[in-house]
C-alpha cells in the first residue's frame, strides 16, 4: 500500500473511532433526558417541528442530525471549502446513525426512570466522552464533524481561542433548539458551558494519543502529526 493511501486510511480509522466515543456521550446526554447537548438541542426542535407540521413517519433525530449537518457542508463549500475534508462527510454520514445504534443500544439501561443522581452523572460521563472524542476527531486531520467545524471556523477566522468560541456557539444552537421545540434542561447548560474548555484540554492529549498511533502503524512518515 502506497504511504500516502496508509496514512489516510489510518487517520480515517482514528476518526471514526473519535466520532464514534463523541456520539456515545450525545446519545448518553440524550438518554439521560436532562437535555441533550446543545447541537443536538438544535437537531432536536428541528427534528420535533419537521416531524410535527410533516407527520413523516421515516424521521428520526439521526435523520435530521446528518441534513443539518449536509446543509452546514454546503455553506462552508461556498464560503470556504478548506475546511471540507473526506472525514469531514464520513462525520456527516455516520454521526447520525451512530448516534441511532448507541439509542437502540442503551435506552433499556439509561433513560428518565434512573434515579436523578445517576442520570446528572450520566451527564458528565456524557460531557467528557463528547469532549474527548471530539478532540480525536480532530487531531486526527482527516476532517471534522460539520457541527464542530461551526466553532471551528469561526475561531479561525476571528481569532479567539477555541474554548470560548465553542461557548458562544453552543449557545446559539441551544437558543434556536429551544425557540423549535428542543429539550432544555440543566444538562444542556452544563454541556454549553463545560464541553468547550474540556475539549481545549484534552486538544494537546489527543494529539499526542493520534500521534503515537501514527509513528506506530506508519513509521516510514518521519513527521509529525
Amino acid at each position: 500500500m502506497k504511504k500516502g493511501l496508509k496514512e489516510t486510511i489510518l487517520r480515517l480509522v482514528i476518526l471514526l473511532a473519535g466520532l464514534t466515543v463523541a456520539h456515545l456521550g450525545v446519545t448518553l446526554f440524550l438518554l439521560a433526558d436532562l437535555g441533550a447537548d446543545p447541537f443536538n438541542v438544535l437537531v432536536q426542535g428541528i427534528f420535533r417541528t419537521t416531524k410535527s407540521l410533516s407527520g413523516w413517519a421515516f424521521l428520526t433525530h439521526g435523520y435530521t442530525h446528518m441534513a443539518i449537518c449536509f446543509l452546514i457542508i454546503i455553506v462552508l463549500l461556498i464560503t470556504d471549502r478548506s475546511y471540507i475534508k473526506l472525514g469531514t462527510i464520513v462525520c456527516m454520514i455516520c454521526g447520525g446513525p451512530i448516534i441511532d445504534f448507541f439509542t437502540g443500544l442503551l435506552n433499556g439501561i439509561v433513560n428518565s426512570g434512573n434515579p436523578f443522581i445517576i442520570r446528572i452523572i450520566t451527564l458528565a460521563a456524557g460531557c467528557v466522552i463528547l469532549a474527548f472524542g471530539m478532540t480525536i476527531v480532530m487531531k486526527s486531520d482527516a476532517g471534522v464533524g460539520p457541527n464542530d467545524l461551526v466553532a471551528i471556523v469561526i475561531s479561525d477566522k476571528l481569532h479567539f481561542a477555541f474554548g470560548p468560541t465553542r461557548i458562544g456557539t453552543d449557545v446559539c444552537f441551544v437558543a434556536v433548539g429551544f425557540l423549535l421545540g428542543g429539550a432544555l434542561n440543566i444538562g444542556t447548560i452544563i454541556c454549553a458551558f463545560l464541553v468547550g474548555p474540556v475539549a481545549q484540554i484534552f486538544l494537546p492529549v489527543s494529539g499526542r494519543i493520534v500521534e503515537f498511533i501514527m509513528h506506530t502503524f506508519t513509521p516510514e512518515r518521519g513527521g509529525g502529526a
